[in-house]
């Protein structure tokens, strides 16, 4: 299964392939975003909620929401005890909306899979939903987060099925074989967007940086 079948504002960030057509892709939608996602069901945010919770104290600050999008979970994390997160996201239609929920310390207009200007353990927690998909980011934005994640934090993030047979699962290992990571929780596969047909079920993980 693939997500080839997905129309509109969805199939075309799924088809992208290059940062820059993320980004204008993601601009376009941002009016929209929320009603679409919400008809859709989408899931992710809310798995990654009750993962962050279950692993990383109420309180516990700063934290990064790397794939913001509109500041889905951003509202959630300061209902549930968060008090002071940032927003990363290459979109900067995204991130206005964001903006506009006032839940954000900051805001960063920014790409996963390259170098962060962030500083070494920067970050509590990091969060990051729906981002490591299909036209999004792949293993590669795996090592900047580990870095700018204090050790004893925890990255919470959702993989989709196709990325994680196609070499994520083998890097995580890997990072878990050099004691740089420990797996501290991983979901059953789950299908992220009921109300879309043809979707590719994910998984939430939990990595706790050593």
């Amino acid at each position: 299964m693939t997500d080839s079948k997905h129309q509109g504002a969805l199939g075309a960030v799924y088809a992208a392939k290059r940062p820059e057509e993320v980004a204008a892709l993601y601009d376009r939608w941002s009016d929209t975003y929320d009603a679409d996602m919400s008809a859709a069901g989408y899931r992710h945010p809310t798995i990654c909620l009750a993962l962050l919770a279950r692993h990383l104290p109420r309180g516990a600050a700063p934290l990064l929401d790397a794939g913001a999008g509109t500041g889905l979970i951003g509202e959630w994390l300061a209902i549930t005890g968060y008090p002071k997160v940032e927003a990363l996201d290459i979109s900067e239609g995204m991130l206005a909306k964001a903006a506009r929920k006032g839940v954000y310390s900051a805001l960063h207009c920014l790409a996963l899979g390259g170098p962060l200007p962030f500083a070494d353990g920067a970050y509590a927690g990091i969060v990051s939903a729906g981002v490591f998909t299909s036209g999004h980011v792949g293993a590669e934005g795996l090592d900047e987060l580990i870095r700018v994640c204090r050790p004893g934090g925890v990255i919470v993030l959702t993989v989709k099925n196709t990325l994680w047979e196609a070499g994520f699962s083998t890097r995580i290992a890997a990072l878990e074989a050099q004691g740089i990571v420990t797996r501290a929780d991983e979901t059953l596969p789950y299908v992220s967007m009921p109300g879309e047909a043809d979707t590719v079920p994910s998984r939430g993980l939990v990595l706790r940086v050593n």
